[in-house]
């Protein structure tokens, strides 16, 4: 009997790329099941979590940790098991592998190795925030989570200062407070959107300025965070390092301060004007009008 050359041909291996829900279950595609249910293995950056959806699902497949601590060594086993013809579903915490995790790493083995990744797409964080944010969605542009400390840190607010599209990121509950404070000192007081449990029984979506969020979250924060930041505004001096028309003179808006001052102006209401049209922290402004005045701040005062 002749050979059947389709029977002889080496199975290809796949590399699917599965984004699963952010918090709601029920946010899950019909695709990303199926491709659950269809592959031979199934590589989570928290098999605890994954292993919570798979049940939830009655999905039964080999798991397989893949994260930032292990993905050179586990990279390599997961390339090996595609080679060999097994299909391989990524899954990350929650939401598009790739995008902020160490699936990229995977990724770009794959294609390294003349495998086609397949998307199977579905939830993100970033577009669910961006959506219901209130600032303009294009153009806009990604950060991923600014650097803990030090002068990457630093550099990361310097180098997005100037930027004229709205800015999303991600940050973690404990450096909230930090981040807010820095952005409001290097991008000015801007409007901001704070994404905090998107999908989850808790969400809550803050809208305002950056000084105003700041007060918003001074308890301890909770839960899984994403925020969308306006851009610089074209023409104006609205953070550090950014030049424009009112930016000639480093002290120009103290100038006006001072004016606004000797028309009998209250420093709240200075801090106010200034604030707004310099699109500058109304804190720092506020406090400069005090010191001209050779007044201090009560501790339960606000601008």
């Amino acid at each position: 009997m002749p050979s059947n050359p389709d029977s002889e041909r080496k199975k290809e291996g796949r590399l699917f790329i599965v984004s699963t829900p952010i918090g709601n279950l029920a946010d899950i595609t019909l695709r990303a099941l199926d491709t659950l249910r269809s592959v031979d293995l199934i590589a989570a950056e928290d098999t605890r979590r994954t292993r919570k959806l798979l049940s939830y699902y009655d999905i039964h497949k080999p798991l397989i940790s893949y994260h930032e601590h292990n993905a050179a060594q586990r990279g390599s086993d997961l390339m090996e098991k595609i080679a060999s013809g097994r299909s391989v579903a990524l899954v990350t915490d929650a939401g598009t592998p790739g995008v902020s995790d160490p699936g990229k790493f995977l990724i770009d083995s794959a294609l390294e190795h003349g495998v086609e990744p397949v998307a199977i797409p579905g939830p993100t964080a970033v577009i669910a925030a961006l959506i219901v944010s209130g600032l303009p969605p294009q153009p806009f542009v990604f950060l991923g989570f600014p650097p803990a400390r030090g002068a990457e840190r630093r550099s990361f607010f310097e180098i997005n200062a100037c930027l004229e599209m709205t800015m999303v990121l991600y940050e973690s509950p404990g450096r909230l407070g930090k981040t807010l404070k820095d952005m409001l000192e290097n991008w000015g007081d801007r409007k901001v959107a704070v994404a905090r449990e998107l999908t989850k029984i808790h969400e809550e979506i803050f809208r305002g300025l950056i000084s105003e969020s700041i007060d918003h979250f001074s308890d301890r924060v909770r839960g899984e965070l994403t925020l969308v930041v306006e851009g610089a505004t074209p023409g104006l001096n609205n953070s550090k390092g950014c030049s424009g028309p009112q930016s000639s003179s480093p002290s120009a808006w103290k100038d006006d301060l001072e004016h606004l001052l000797s028309q009998g102006l209250s420093s709240k209401e200075a801090a106010s004007i200034i604030a707004g049209t310099f699109k500058i922290s109304r804190r720092m402004v506020y406090q400069a009008a005090l010191e001209k005045k050779g007044e201090k701040a009560s501790p339960l005062s606000k601008p």
